[in-house]
């Protein structure tokens, strides 16, 4: 069987090996999660709460995850992680305390209090960025406050008239416009309490839930095993949002069961590399990127969960096709009866996944609560359930060690993005503060001639590009706001413009030379990353042309407004993407065959426009 029914403690709650072996600093992690897990549980409910104090509690919360718990190296980063944990938690603190007279100063400094405090905040949240998600990210932001202060002295349109320090800091720290962004709220107020959703409902038996359903419903077609991890990586990128935590998770499963089934271990980690990252763009949760896109567009996470629907589908859909072909290359079989779990299992261990799910999607599409609000509601019911395990057994023993581990998975997650965004936030605000934004759209339009599908491509190579070293939510942050502005000026719609750039930071994830899905896969397969990397360009190629269906056929993310032309319009995008898929891999090895799929995919894809 691919699956077994849970066992064992859950990973990373010491409480099971008895109380008297759990270390203080294990202790600590587990206050500071909890302390985490109920702030950000209390914002949804809380009502209105000045920004200068809830989003500086968020960096504070998260730092120890970066600086004290994450592990370190050397013995010089621990002292540095200490000593800057201290500092940059001090530092956000005299932010909540001083908030009353901060405000009256209207983004300016006074005092040198206040710009050491600045600074130790610049250099804590840089530091934080480096240590979570390596140097790029930082290195860009770093670059950007040089041309901040610095960009009076760079001569023609590039150049700035010049910011005072205490003005340019200020506005960066004591005021809304760099850390304390919006940004940052959307990270503290929207995506954590759906983080926090994520990993209570990753601590119980949804996994075995979700698994059970899709091996029963695609093992026993053709390349069953594949498909299984097609539809689990689905399923499971709707709790997670990470295409690495998904390809880690289902990727341990999947990937070793279809290697025992005779499959090459490349195209075995190919599948789950590819399969995994669509879960940033499966609705009803997503990915945190998705949240960010509705604060920079002032939509609503509901609307763009719809419009997200069709394409998500196409995802998998393309995976599903890839793999099928390759089935028919390979003679890959189906599972057999006996490596079914059986309806029995399904029913039994669904409705840990289901219920929670379900009671999300019934508040978001059929009440007026706000989606915090609905992620809220569903993680009460995911607590409750946690008490049960996937034999419908209570307990109690077991409930309290979920509880930890799922606190402690999202403390770590939520100090992981709040890196990510914080960063990036100062990246948007020096943009905002120098024109610097509007002054790159300038140089897109120019080098594109003015032609909008110039454009795209350039805005999709500069996507894949960033994404390559940054996460998929730091890629899309930046990118969309550098050549946003342009694909909109030359004529796309907003929306349009924020999909194509996060679908294509979506796909930097199995895009070599650095792809970071295919190396995990790889690992986990014990195979070389190069030909992984090739299988998923393979099986991905049809991937890379959705956004640019979607640009063509307006229709296919306008499902609320028309149902029947999106419908068609998927179709239409559909047929295309399986017809380069084929010429792809060339499942019936007819190379002739192979030219007539790649005109017939594109006519498919860019004639007739539906929309």
């Amino acid at each position: 069987m691919l699956i077994r029914e849970e066992e064992g403690a859950p990973e990373g709650a010491p409480l099971a090996r008895g109380l008297a072996s759990v270390a203080p600093r294990e202790w600590l992690m587990l206050a500071c999660a909890v302390a985490t897990v109920a702030f950000h549980s209390y914002l949804i409910f809380s009502g209105l709460i000045p920004n200068l104090i809830t989003r500086p509690i968020h960096l504070l919360l998260a730092i120890p995850w970066i600086f004290i718990f994450a592990p370190a190296g050397s013995a010089v980063a621990r002292v540095t992680g200490w000593a800057l944990a201290v500092l940059g938690a001090a530092s956000a603190l005299y932010i909540v305390l001083a908030r009353e007279e901060l405000a009256d100063q209207y983004g300016v400094l006074e005092g040198p209090l206040q710009y050491a405090v600045a600074l130790l905040l610049i250099v804590t949240v840089l530091e934080m960025a480096r240590r979570a998600i390596k140097w790029v990210l930082p290195a860009i932001a770093v670059l950007v406050l040089l041309y901040g202060y610095f960009g009076w002295l760079i001569p023609g349109q590039f150049g700035h008239a010049g910011l005072p320090l205490g003005y340019f800091l200020g506005t960066l720290v004591i005021a809304e416009g760099g850390l304390w962004s919006s940004l940052t709220g959307l990270s503290a107020e929207v995506v954590a309490p759906f983080v926090i959703l994520g990993a209570f409902i990753s601590a119980g038996a949804a996994g075995t839930g979700f698994m059970a359903l899709a091996v029963q419903l695609a093992g026993r077609y053709r390349a069953g095993a594949a498909k299984v991890s097609v539809l689990a990586s689905a399923m499971y990128g709707t709790i997670s949002g990470t295409a690495a935590a998904n390809t880690a998770s289902t990727g341990m499963v999947t990937i070793p069961a279809m290697k025992r089934l005779g499959y090459p271990p490349a195209l075995a980690a190919a599948v789950e590399a590819v399969a995994s990252t669509g879960g940033q763009i499966m609705p009803p949760i997503m990915g945190a990127a998705v949240f960010v896109m509705a604060e920079l567009l002032r939509t609503s996470y509901q609307s763009l969960m719809v419009a997200a629907a069709l394409p998500a589908f196409l995802f998998f859909a393309t995976a599903w096709f890839g793999v099928h072909q390759f089935a028919i290359r390979h003679g890959l079989r189906g599972l057999s009866r006996e490596e079914l779990p059986g309806w029995p299992l399904v029913i039994r261990t669904l409705p840990f996944f289901l219920l929670p799910f379900g009671l999300l999607v019934w508040f978001l599409a059929f009440t007026g609560y706000t989606a915090p609000y609905a992620a809220g509601f569903a993680t009460w019911l995911t607590a409750a359930l946690l008490l049960m395990d996937a034999k419908g057994r209570l307990r109690l023993g077991r409930w309290v060690m979920r509880l930890w581990s799922a606190c402690l998975e999202a403390g770590r997650q939520i100090a992981a993005i709040a890196a990510i965004i914080i960063c990036a936030s100062l990246i948007v605000g020096v943009f905002h503060m120098t024109g610097l934004g509007v002054k790159i759209t300038s140089i897109i339009i120019s080098a594109a001639g003015g032609n909008l599908w110039v454009a795209l491509l350039l805005t999709g190579l500069a996507s894949l590009i960033l994404g390559m070293e940054l996460p998929t939510t730091a890629a899309y942050i930046i990118c969309v706001a550098v050549a946003g502005p342009a694909l909109v000026e030359l004529g796309l719609p907003e929306l349009y413009a924020h999909f194509f750039v996060f679908w294509y930071a979506l796909l930097c994830t199995i895009t070599p030379p650095v792809c970071g899905n295919v190396f995990i896969a790889a690992g986990i397969a014990r195979t070389p990353w190069l030909p992984v990397a090739w299988r998923a360009m393979q099986l991905g190629i049809g991937l890379f042309l959705v956004p640019l269906g979607f640009v063509a056929n307006p229709a296919l993310l306008q499902l609320a407004a028309e149902p029947f032309l999106a419908l068609l319009a998927m179709l239409k995008v559909g047929l295309g993407v399986w017809l380069l898929s084929f010429a792809a891999i060339d499942p019936l090895r007819r190379a002739w065959l192979r030219p007539l799929a790649v005109v017939a995919g594109l006519m498919a894809l860019f004639l007739l426009p539906v929309g």
